[in-house]
């Protein structure tokens, strides 16, 4: 039952008629009044359905048509609708008008005459077939539409919608129309049927129209008054569904919105529906060339795209659209253009990029010049259509050159007016950076290292901001500053080499000494050069200290004009002339034993050297090869473990040559083995010219000892190893430092960084012993050195053209790179000569050394330096060997222009008048000189070749008895030389504490044979001389520290004793300074050879040097004699031993020569220095001259000639005591002069030497250097062995000092300076303070507190007289105490105890006056309250209870003087003097000292 109720439920259905004014236009008007607009919105809203266009003139035919089928009113259709109650219902509209016959302008006659207002009033409408209406172009054309008829062909009418027009019709009067529907209405009114009044054509509506229709409905009761508009689709709706709920009372009454706000409404809608829709079209269409066919097809399906077509229909819809593609192609063209405006500067920069031509052309003249242009189109694309954003050229993608259309827009005439203006600023720029740049160069306020800052307002103006930033004018200062420092730097490296007399005569080695340093800024200070360098002192004293290094070590590395050196570049010449068949050096290579191959000795007793060269064997090749960098070398060993006097033992024989020897030892009885087997094999080629295994380089090894059964601890062993090693001037490797154990764990790359060495030994060994001796001259009978000076203006291959080019010019058969052998006619015969090319700095080497007959030496007669150079040469030449001077000039010596050339030429003339040398001159732009014009030279070598010769074997005779260093190990014979046996400066490293033999390590005893030999000589007084100094002679390079002999006193005149001094510095210079001796546990001063041991006993007439064979076919020999016995050459060639030559002279003739003197003493021009060479004391460094000083004293006081008592000569062998005692003088020693420092202070300080007020603050009551000091101390160095024992460098710390002056936050780490070189600089900060840490009044009360008895009373006591201090100074006191608490507590590693520690730094805090007898005596209480300071630190600065002794404080004189070993390793440094007199020191409780001891202390 209730599903057939729900099936009858029938949808409402309302038949609704729309009336209004009709008829013809004379009634109407031209227009009608919108009925049709009306219902064709209602019925078919769509946009694309609705017509505004419905005419009511029609044909007959029409008019009798099924559609209008001859009736005056049309049917709409059915419409469903859901009202607002959300109910559906139907409508049927019908709308009656009146059609107009288009032939007569009169009604169409119908089967209803009535006229419209009774016709529109009918309540029953029928007609047969009717079909529903759609607009006027179905009329007639009915079969291409729907065909839809009227229900039933009737329609009852439910309502009436009564339309007002209230736009303003066209020849239509609205009172009229108004009096038409009052009619109408009452007509409508009778048929008591609802009616809604329809506002039609609100859009144009006219508001008294609008007015005057409400008012007219006001005026019918119940009339119901909707505004529409058909057009805009406004209130369509809402006037049906108004007359539906009037005509069903059961629904409810609908809301009338009046026609705006309905308008608002719609309007929101649309532009709601507009914005999606756009954004469908943004999202679907990308590209410009897209067309609205396929769009639409793709957006059929969208909501957005219906929601919008609905509602404003396709037509506007593509609207949309095609604005969108008209944007998209918009955009797409602006682009392009974008990028051709972008293009056009860069085109114009290419093609005219000359402002000079175009400065003055407009932008139609560029035009035609830019299409000249070769490179016109690369840049540009002419169009055969125009404009180009027209044509298809917009998508020629591929196509990226310019449209030249383009250059008639505004935009390109606008960038080729900036390109001018660029041009011209870009002109206008170069011309300011061109004047700043003048304006520096001509300005005398810029000079090297001037900041900016301080520049700027002497070279900037108004004009300068103007045109540039300042960023730019301060990135051209710096590069001038660069150029201006570069060329600063140059010049001074030049000043330098101008002053090179000065740097050799100064003897400098790796580490110089403040005082010559001092001397080196003395005599450059008033130079201009030197001052330029003004503002760069840290750079400044790089370079000298750069220079100094290249003068002790030069090389081709270390040259300044690196890497054009003058070797490199000889090297090179010489190799390339001689260059062999690869086939021919093969089998040079292969006949040659020692090229890649590397004998090696092994010593070392009880099977030692034979396990260790089974385990390298190990290590090697099948065939004994092995490889070192990549390259394989021959390696062979020698193990040797007997006695080295057996040839089976021997370190050399006719098959093997030793380039180095590793002596191992794991007992004190192997390495005196080793000890023995050196000294035996050493002697054993003293006497010999080749002696290659005084040169032989050593490593000192100690191995794993396996069964430890004599109970020696690692660390004696290693004790005594460093001992023998600094003995021997060799390299010491422990198993901790080396990382080399022995047995099975040996370390394959620390053996070949031992081979290494060895082969860089070799190499040297090779470059400076390649010279033969006398024996070997029958290959060769002169050797020649040739010298040129690298950085002259000259051209190396020129100036050798003619020797290299030479038909007898051959390679040397030492393998050399730098020699060359001529076979020349030198007066009756044909010589041999060797020819050795070398720069000035290798020649140094070679000067003592080697046997040369002659110098040729080159200079350039433009250059200051390179004339310098030479003189320093010849300072140091014998006036025996020829000379020959040559002069290179810019052109003949008659048309140089130049004053400098010409007084270099002058110069060089009188150097060679005054040395008896030769002179010529060669012109740079004619060097193809011939070698015809050293035949002078050669023929006065040949002429003086004998004498030469024999001096030379002399001398090597000299260099083996001498107690001087031999000449092949000093870095100079009064030059410094390239060691292959010695560190680079740069790389060397602080020799490690080493102790000397204690007296529970007796030396090795003399042989006996030499023990015997030695009492046969013992009355010659010569050969004696040479005896007693057999141990220096075994040592390369520094007298080794044997057991002390008695001083030697002289009796020397007053006319001797620079000759004396003079030969003994420069014997002794090298020696003392090569190593640094650090004691750590036993130290006597007598432990140092006698500076005057090494100087003989001068002669007080005139006697024969040495007698040697002349001519042995003629039976002639020449004996020297020292005629000059007044001169001093200062070389230490000369020897004044005395040699028995009365068996040599036996039946010969003899001739007489003067002894040989060196060319500085015969050339005023030559030595203008000379006078620093005795200026200095023995050694480079000055921390040495307190030991020598010290020595002196004991040799004056403490021993009275031959037969004073040497308590620790007692134990010595007897035959040795003889030895020394045969060697003693009875020559009183003079003491010494006391000299005036030359040292000058290198710069004034602002933070070091003023009071401790002025760099402390409350903020920061620690001075910044000792805060960064300690922080760096305690960071790296609390484990170094010695800490504040152990000395710096001065230069270093003074270096350390002048940087942090400069720079307050140096940082320690980065500038890598050693510890022991920071933690002395820290002493000398409170050194040079004006007054000591410890004020002198409070030192009166701490002495005084010390004296109290009792320990706790007194540590009390003292810790009241703390409160006392300043403010400043106890702050400070506490922080520097508290650090070496720390440090004391690492005694274990560092061996400093609270005990050594306070004797390093007593006197440094308190700074007592050492000339009062009362603070010498009272050393040990100032020292001891130091000592309870640090050890009692936590109860003195941090309350903490007192803690107990470490053990037994020395007490005694004795204990004390144990202590004196760890002061005397640390230099004196000259202390300030306190502004004020320290106070009386009372007299200590102990014995006064030895001064040497009380010395020592006051070296710390």
């Amino acid at each position: 039952m209730m599903m057939a109720r729900k099936q009858d439920v029938r949808i409402p259905t309302y038949n609704i008629s729309v009336v209004g004014l009709s008829g013809t236009e004379k009634e109407k008007g031209q227009c009608g009044i919108g009925k049709s607009c009306l219902c064709n919105r209602f019925v078919r809203p769509s946009a694309d359905e609705f017509h505004l266009d419905h005419t009511s003139v029609l044909s007959t035919s029409d008019f009798g048509g099924r559609v209008v089928n001859n009736d005056h009113f049309l049917y709409w259709g059915e419409v469903s609708r859901s009202l607002e109650d959300c109910v559906e219902c139907k409508m049927h509209v019908v709308e009656q008008t009146e059609f107009i016959d288009d032939q007569t302008f009169q009604p169409h006659r119908s089967t209803t005459l009535q006229p419209y207002i009774k016709r529109a009033a009918a309540t029953k409408l029928a007609s047969a077939e009717k079909l529903m209406y759609f607009c006027t172009d179905q009329l007639g054309l009915e079969q291409d539409f729907e065909q839809k008829q009227m229900p039933d062909g009737k329609l009852l009418i439910d309502g009436f919608l009564l339309g007002i027009d209230v736009s303003r019709g066209m020849n239509r009067n609205f009172d009229d129309q108004l009096k038409f529907i009052s009619n109408l209405y009452n007509q409508l009114a009778k048929t008591k049927k609802p009616i809604v009044v329809v506002l039609t054509k609100c859009d144009e509506g006219v508001e008294r129209y609008i007015r005057d229709a409400h008012t007219f409905a006001l005026s019918k009761k119940n009339l119901q008054v909707v505004e529409t508009s058909a057009r805009s689709n406004v209130n369509v709706d809402l006037a049906f569904s108004t007359l539906v709920q009037l005509i069903d009372k059961s629904r409810g009454k609908t809301k009338i919105i009046p026609y705006f706000e309905a308008l608002k409404q719609q309007s929101q809608q649309i532009a709601t529906a507009k914005d999606k829709y756009e954004w469908l079209v943004s999202r679907i269409v990308k590209n410009h060339n897209e067309n609205w066919l396929s769009v639409s097809r793709k957006m059929q399906a969208s909501p957005e795209y219906q929601d919008y077509v609905y509602l404003e229909g396709t037509q506007k819809a593509k609207k949309l659209f095609l604005q969108h593609i008209h944007r998209l192609k918009h955009e797409h063209i602006e682009r392009r253009r974008k990028l051709y405006l972008a293009a056009l500067p860069l085109a114009f920069e290419a093609l005219i990029p000359n402002l000079d031509e175009i400065d003055h052309l407009s932008c139609i003249k560029a035009k035609k010049l830019l299409e000249t242009k070769p490179e016109f189109l690369k840049w540009f694309v002419v169009l055969e259509e125009t404009p180009w954003d027209a044509t298809s050229h917009i998508d020629n993608m591929e196509n990226e050159r310019i449209p030249f259309d383009l250059m008639d827009t505004v935009p390109a005439e606008q960038l080729y007016e900036a390109h001018l203006e660029k041009l011209r600023n870009e002109r206008k720029r170069a011309e300011m950076r061109r004047a700043f740049k003048e304006n520096l160069e001509t300005s005398p306020f810029i000079t090297p290292g001037k900041p900016w800052e301080e520049a700027r307002s002497f070279i900037m103006n108004e004009d300068f901001y103007q045109w540039l930033e300042e960023s730019v004018y301060m990135d051209i200062y710096g590069k001038h500053q660069k150029q201006i420092i570069d060329k600063a730097k140059e010049e001074f490296q030049e000043l330098l080499l101008e002053y090179s007399e000065l740097f050799y005569e100064l003897e400098l080695d790796a580490k110089p000494s403040k005082e010559k340093m001092g001397v080196i800024q003395d005599v450059l200070g008033e130079e201009q050069r030197f001052k330029a360098l003004q503002k760069l002192q840290a750079e400044r004293d790089a370079l000298i200290l750069k220079h100094i290094h290249f003068v002790y070590h030069p090389t081709k590395e270390t040259c300044p004009s690196c890497p054009a050196c003058v070797d490199a570049k000889i090297e090179h010449l010489v190799s390339s002339r001689f260059i062999r068949p690869s086939d021919r050096n093969q089998k040079n290579s292969l006949s040659d034993p020692n090229i890649d191959r590397i004998n090696l000795v092994i010593l070392g007793k009880d099977g030692l050297a034979r396990e260790l060269a089974n385990e390298i064997r190990a290590l090697c090749t099948n065939d004994d090869k092995y490889v070192i960098d990549g390259k394989m070398y021959e390696l062979s060993l020698r193990p040797i473990e007997g006695n080295v006097r057996l040839p089976v033992n021997s370190f050399q024989t006719p098959t093997f040559q030793p380039h180095g020897c590793l002596c191992l030892y794991n007992s004190k009885e192997s390495l005196s083995y080793v000890v023995e087997s050196i000294e035996k094999s050493r002697e054993s080629t003293l006497g010999r010219r080749d002696n290659h295994l005084a040169h032989l380089p050593l490593t000192l090894i100690l191995v794993n000892k396996r069964g430890d059964t004599s109970g020696e601890t690692l660390h004696s062993l290693i004790q005594q190893g460093q001992q023998i090693a600094s003995k021997l001037q060799c390299v010491f490797l422990d198993p901790a430092s080396a990382g080399i154990g022995y047995g099975r764990n040996i370390n394959e790359k620390q053996i070949s960084q031992v081979l290494k060495g060895l082969l860089d030994s070799k190499r040297n060994l090779n470059l400076v012993s390649s010279t033969a001796s006398i024996k070997d001259l029958a290959d060769v009978d002169l050797r020649i050195v040739m010298c040129l000076m690298c950085g002259d203006p000259f051209n190396a291959d020129d100036i050798l053209f003619p020797v290299l080019q030479s038909q007898t010019c051959k390679s040397s058969h030492c393998g050399s790179n730098n020699s060359v052998l001529l076979e020349l006619p030198i007066g009756l015969h044909k010589k041999r000569i060797e020819l050795s090319i070398l720069s000035y700095h290798s020649s140094f080497s070679i000067r003592k050394s080697r046997l040369v007959h002659g110098y040729i030496v080159f200079y350039s007669a433009k250059r200051k330096a390179s004339l310098a150079m030479l003189r320093a040469f010849l300072c140091e030449v014998q006036d025996i060997i020829p000379i020959q001077l040559v002069a290179l000039t810019d052109g003949a010596i008659d048309v140089l222009d130049n004053d400098l050339s010409r007084e270099q030429l002058t110069e060089g003339e009188e150097i060679a008048q005054e040395i008896d040398g030769r002179f010529t001159s060669i012109p740079c732009s004619q060097p193809q000189h011939k070698l015809e014009i050293f035949h002078p030279f050669f023929k006065d070598v040949v002429d003086k070749k004998n004498i030469i010769e024999a001096t030379h074997m002399y001398d090597n005779a000299a260099e083996a008895c001498s107690t001087t260093e031999e000449v092949f190990n000093s870095p100079r014979a009064g030059s410094p030389l390239c060691n292959s046996n010695l560190q680079d400066s740069e790389e060397d490293i602080e020799t490690p504490s080493y102790s000397m033999f204690r007296e529970d390590t007796p030396l090795p005893s003399l042989s006996k044979d030499h023990s015997k030999l030695s009492m046969e000589l013992e009355g010659n007084d010569g050969l004696s001389f040479i005896m007693s100094n057999f141990e220096s002679k075994l040592n390369n390079k520094v007298p080794p520290p044997v057991k002390p002999k008695p001083p030697v006193h002289f009796e020397i005149t007053k006319g001797d004793l620079s000759y004396l001094d003079q030969g003994h510095r420069d014997g002794q210079r090298k020696s003392v300074s090569s190593s640094t001796w650090l004691p750590p546990d036993g130290f006597d001063p007598s432990d140092y050879a006698e500076p005057m041991d090494a100087v003989v006993k001068p002669r007080n007439e005139e006697e024969n040097i040495y007698s040697v064979p002349h001519d042995s076919t003629q039976g002639k020999i020449i004996t020297i004699r020292n005629i000059n016995k007044a001169q001093s050459n200062g070389s230490g060639n000369g020897s004044d031993s005395e040699m028995d030559t009365s068996s040599l002279e036996r039946g010969r003739k003899v001739s007489i020569v003067s002894k040989p003197v060196l060319y500085r003493t015969r050339c005023s021009r030559l030595g203008r220095f000379a006078s620093y060479r005795t200026s200095f004391s023995v050694g480079s460094d000055d921390e040495l001259g307190p030991i020598r000083k010290k020595e002196e004293d004991q040799a004056s006081q403490g021993y009275k000639g031959d037969n004073a008592v040497i308590p620790y000569e007692t134990d010595e062998d007897p035959r040795r005591r003889n030895i020394l005692r045969s060697l003693r003088r009875n020559t009183k020693k003079p003491k010494p002069k006391p000299r005036p420092s030359i040292a000058k202070a290198a710069w004034e300080s602002n933070y070091f030497g003023v009071p401790l007020t002025t760099v402390v603050t409350p903020e920061k009551p620690i001075p910044v250097f000792i805060e960064r000091c300690i922080e760096y101390i305690e960071a790296t160095g609390l484990s170094t062995e010695g800490i504040y024992r152990v000395s710096g460098n001065k230069s270093e710390m003074e270096s350390l000092q002048r940087q942090f002056d400069q720079d307050h936050n140096l940082d320690l780490a980065e500038k890598d300076f050693t510890v022991n070189t920071v933690a002395g600089a820290m002493k000398s900060f409170f050194s040079e303070l004006p007054d000591p840490l410890v004020p002198y009044n409070m030192q009166i009360d701490l002495v005084e507190a010390h004296k109290i008895n009792d320990r706790e009373q007194k540590l009390h006591a003292l810790k009241e007289v703390l409160k006392k201090f300043p403010k400043e100074n106890h702050e400070v006191f506490k922080y520097v105490i508290s650090h070496l608490n720390k440090v004391s507590h690492n005694n274990k590693v560092n061996l400093m105890t609270s005990e050594n520690l306070s004797i390093c730094f007593w006197p440094t805090l308190m700074r007592p006056d050492f000339s009062t007898m009362d603070a010498l005596t009272a050393t040990r209480t100032y020292q001891t309250i130091i000592e309870l300071f640090i050890q009692q630190c936590p109860f003195f600065f941090h309350n903490r209870p007192i803690s107990e002794p470490p053990g037994a404080t020395p007490s005694s004189p004795s204990a004390l003087a144990s202590t004196v070993p760890f002061l005397t390793s640390t230099p004196v440094t000259s202390q300030p003097s306190p502004p004020q007199s320290p106070p009386p020191t009372p007299q200590s409780p102990m014995q006064p000292l030895l001064p040497s001891q009380l010395q020592a202390e006051h070296t710390l």
